[in-house]
């Protein structure tokens, strides 16, 4: 169980479990429903903070890697118990810090222990080890084979980034810091800027868990600073072997610039920025495209638009089957409030970007202005056709909150010629009848390669954590696209094979050893089995 000591916060980072005081700049938490400043001041942290932090993880690395997977899982199941035990002192916080709902909230804290207790799962089934084996065949003609066999080792200490949209499930304890952990990869957060005291809260919560499982201090720290000057630096340490990202284009782009410039280079898994387009096929638009627009709607202004699976492009066929969608929405647009966006600097860029679709495409609709938050977000939908999207950066960019684009194709093929012309997307969603399947097979061979998920008559707001689920997709929605950083498969990420050639058998790791220790399922001489 978390102490009651635990929820006093302190203004203070984390490093190896010691609470150290920034020495630069003082940084608070602002409540955006009253642009009020939040008690404690934080202050930033400086490379000798990074040095610290990257130096106790590198410490820890060797006994963490080679902890038991067993006292691996129940460190993972600790820290979801430990959220948990803070109960509504971290919702209350974080709600203060962003602005968004209670129960939105509540559900985070399930969603962020269900992601840790997800990879404890993970770690004890085991395929993750990646096993096989190639046995020895020394009769083998014209040369024998030597035994060979394949385990995946952790890369080493993790940076992660937290992300500002999900103060829990994508931060200090969320998706990256759970499969990096389950990896075998300690970790050294930097904590976002808009949820301080919220960091500080979950921060504590993995600080003790470590405590708890008698792991190595080095395993998790926690800082506070200037992401172009403390998170370089975090990246840039030779120490650091990998580092996970949730945010804008321009700060993933930095880091990735930043990691690929070291004399060691590695990886950057950025989840940065997407419009995860809606195709509306005819068949669904005449059987019910007035509800169509107003689910639409619901997905578009949920949580203010503040998700990276926002849906901010409807693509359809002009004609009479879409006028019943665009009067349902634009209906629904107008009917809405402001609501409060996470940061004021959040609502001003969104503010930014709505006066750059007002320069390139026509306003359907906009929310009315009522009695708008501090950092308020009024709900937008513009309209333009396929020809001036696609020669607009301004149409294709992403805006950060309520706004959407309707772009009026003349038929299917110029559908699916946008379709082509798209950037990466971490979604992509058809709206079809049983009569539209014949086009939206042909949509589907083009999304495959545009976007990771791919959703069939529903919406993309919403991410199940589970094993099939894939949160990434091709650039720039992520700078790599052959992952997930949502779902069992994200441990991948940190993970890398090795090779044991004739290795002796009193040497093997036990997932690769003779008689299966593990029980683990394992490819030997290319057949799964469990033998």
């Amino acid at each position: 169980m978390t102490s009651t000591a635990m929820l006093s916060l302190t203004g203070q980072m984390l490093i190896a479990g010691q609470p150290v005081r920034g020495t630069g700049k003082d940084i608070r938490g602002i409540d955006p429903q009253s642009g009020k400043p939040l008690e404690p001041a934080y202050r930033y942290g400086d490379r000798s903070h990074v040095e610290d932090a990257c130096a106790a993880a590198a410490e820890a690395f060797p006994a963490y890697r080679s902890a038991p997977i067993e006292t691996r899982a129940r460190f993972l199941e600790t820290i979801a118990g430990n959220l948990e035990s803070i109960g509504d002192a971290l919702v209350d916080r974080a709600h203060s810090e962003t602005g968004l709902p209670r129960p939105r909230l509540t559900g985070e804290v399930g969603r962020t222990a269900g992601q840790l207790r997800l990879f404890a799962a993970v770690l004890r089934e085991g395929s993750w080890n990646q096993a096989r084996i190639d046995p020895a065949q020394p009769d083998r003609t014209p040369l024998p084979r030597p035994d060979i066999r394949q385990r995946s080792v952790p890369l080493g200490p993790v940076a992660v980034f937290g992300a500002s949209n999900f103060p829990l499930a994508f931060s200090v304890a969320g998706g990256d810091t759970a499969s990096a952990l389950a990896a075998g990869c300690p970790v050294v957060v930097k904590a976002h800027d808009a949820h301080p005291g919220t960091s500080e809260l979950v921060g504590r919560a993995i600080a003790d868990a470590v405590a708890a499982c008698g792991l190595p201090a080095g395993t998790f720290s926690l800082l506070y600073g200037f992401g172009p000057e403390l998170g370089t630096d975090l990246v840039t340490d030779p120490r650091i072997k990998a580092v996970g990202f949730t945010g804008s284009r321009a700060g993933g782009m930095a880091l990735v610039a930043a990691a690929a410039g070291r004399p060691e280079p590695i990886p950057v898994y950025a989840e940065m920025s997407a419009v995860n387009p809606v195709f509306l096929l005819g068949g669904a638009l005449a059987s019910h495209g007035g509800d169509l627009g107003r689910a639409f709607v619901g997905s578009l202004t949920l949580g203010s638009g503040q998700f990276c699976t926002n849906p901010g492009l409807v693509i359809a066929v002009d004609g009479p089957e879409l006028d019943s969608f665009v009067a349902a929405a634009a209906e629904a647009v107008a009917a809405s409030t402001p609501t409060v966006m996470l940061t004021p600097g959040i609502a001003d860029s969104f503010r930014d970007g709505v006066a750059a679709l007002e320069d390139e495409a026509v306003l359907i609709a906009r929310g009315s202005e009522g009695d708008a938050p501090a950092a308020p977000c009024r709900a937008a939908l513009f309209a333009t056709d396929a020809s001036t999207f696609l020669a607009s950066k301004a149409l294709q960019a992403e805006v950060f909150g309520a706004a959407g684009v309707l772009v009026r194709c003349s038929d299917a093929a110029e559908m699916r010629q946008l379709a082509n012309g798209l950037e990466g997307q971490l979604t992509a969603t058809i709206h079809a009848d049983e009569s539209d399947h014949g086009p939206a097979g042909e949509l589907l061979d083009v999304l495959e390669l545009k976007a990771g998920r791919i959703l069939f008559n529903g919406w993309p707001t919403g991410v199940e954590v589970g094993h099939a689920m894939v949160h990434g997709g091709p650039f720039p929605s992520t700078s790599d696209s052959r992952t997930t950083s949502v779902g069992a498969r994200a441990i991948e990420r940190f993970l890398r094979p090795v090779c044991y050639q004739d290795a002796p058998k009193t040497l093997l790791p036990s997932a690769i050893a003779d008689g299966n220790p593990d029980a683990l399922w394992r490819h030997v001489d290319g057949q799964l089995t469990k033998d």
